[in-house]
């Protein structure tokens, strides 16, 4: 059994914690939040834009610390799983790597590509594993995209485009600080940097334009250039400023012989065009909001136990996608396209 002890009782500690609950092998032990009533088990002010609010929950047999430091000289926890704001990210997963506690770190990796860095070298001196977790890969949309294209059923993959748009987050007081949520970029559009770079390998270049507000992008359009010109890739992600726009995502994925879709907004499920006229729905089993989490968790369960590290988890591929993420922002206030 591997014994798990969550850094941060906020929103994603909440789902964390829930999806647990549907892993095998693996148990939260102990729990680390500096508001008091959430030790307690009382998480009722806990809520986000998606899932199950927080309700008053049973703690029984599960140790809870106030401070990071005793949580991680608690000998009984294996792996730390952290979800506090980004920007404490780097000094708490360092501080559990030191401590001989495998991590896994919710995304992005952190707030600067130095901190990045910083962590995926932790890991290498301490002999521990660091995951950071991009949940997207696990959604079943993307999950069915990813396992297409590296089975190359529809041959190689030749492009595509892919977004992610919301209204303005107005109750994330934050959101545009650069040492906050970091902005879209670092918030938002992450999720599809790490897809792209996960399907794609690293561009050779980015040329975005768009918008920012401060010292962030709002609103912009990036093409990712390839040594290889015929891949064409494209992402669309920011801030609408009407707050009647749903969260949209969904992508056009084209294959030599299939283009695969899914938009969320216009509710078109995952299809598959084939090149002899075809037009295929693959069916999902239908679940609740956590188990896209839980499959996440049990990957990370798994890399621990069997001391296989997870490429789908790995931290320095979340590190590259935080690098495009700041080439991207970049290549907008130059107004040109900056090499990776």
């Amino acid at each position: 059994m591997l014994n798990i002890g969550i850094c941060g009782l906020g929103f994603m500690g909440m789902i964390h914690y829930l999806a647990y609950e549907k892993v095998r092998g693996a148990k939260v032990k102990a729990i680390c939040e500096k508001i008091p009533e959430r030790l307690t088990g009382d998480w009722r002010a806990i809520k986000g834009n998606f899932g199950p609010r927080g309700k008053k929950m049973n703690l029984k047999g599960i140790s809870t610390y106030s401070d990071l430091d005793d949580m991680l000289a608690d000998p009984d926890i294996d792996m730390v799983d952290i979800c506090l704001p980004p920007g404490a990210h780097a000094d708490a997963t360092i501080a559990a790597l030191k401590a001989g506690k495998h991590v896994l770190c919710e995304k992005p990796i952190s707030l600067t590509v130095a901190d990045a860095k910083r962590m995926v070298k932790a890991s290498e001196r301490s002999g521990k594993m660091l995951m950071i977790a991009h949940v997207l890969p696990f959604f079943a949309a993307y999950r069915f995209a990813l396992k297409t294209i590296q089975t190359e059923k529809y041959g190689k993959m030749l492009g595509g485009n892919f977004s992610r748009v919301i209204s303005d987050p107005l109750w994330l007081k934050d959101f545009y600080d650069p040492e906050g949520c970091g902005g879209p970029m670092i918030d938002l559009h992450i999720h599809d940097a790490h897809f792209i770079r996960l399907l794609c390998g690293m561009p050779k270049s980015v040329h975005s334009v768009g918008r920012m507000r401060g010292e962030v992008a709002e609103y912009f359009n990036t093409q990712f250039l390839y040594d290889d010109p015929s891949l064409v890739v494209t992402a669309t992600s920011g801030i609408i400023n009407q707050q009647g726009r749903p969260f949209t995502n969904g992508y056009e994925i084209h294959l030599e012989q299939a283009t695969l879709l899914f938009e969320s907004w216009t509710e078109t499920p995952v299809t598959v065009l084939t090149n002899n006229g075809r037009v295929l729905r693959p069916k999902f089993t239908p679940g609740d909001e956590t188990d896209d989490f839980a499959a996440e968790l049990n990957e990370a369960v798994k890399a621990v136990r069997t001391g296989t590290p997870s490429k789908l988890l790995d931290g320095q591929l979340a590190r590259d996608a935080l690098i495009l993420g700041q080439k991207q922002t970049e290549s907008i206030v130059k107004r040109r396209s900056v090499r990776v």
